[in-house]
């Protein structure tokens, strides 16, 4: 599998924080956010930290899929 790297532009991008972020002192956790026509996900706990992108349409199948099961 290749990867591919792609410039979003984040800077007005809205994070939202899973609901379904497990701990309960919130210690690991993920926040989302769609910038444009990806979705946006990074770890709460370093946000100045790396970003996962995936098209729009990837990120709904793939939580279709985890709904799912």
């Amino acid at each position: 599998m290749t990867g591919r790297t792609c410039a979003v532009d984040l800077a007005l991008a809205v994070w939202r924080k899973s609901s379904r972020s497990t701990g309960g002192n919130n210690s690991a956790c993920v926040e989302i956010a769609y910038p444009g026509s990806v979705a946006a996900v990074r770890d709460s706990k370093n946000s100045a930290g790396p970003v996962l992108a995936f098209p729009t349409p990837t990120w709904t199948n793939f939580l279709t899929a985890l709904h799912r099961t």
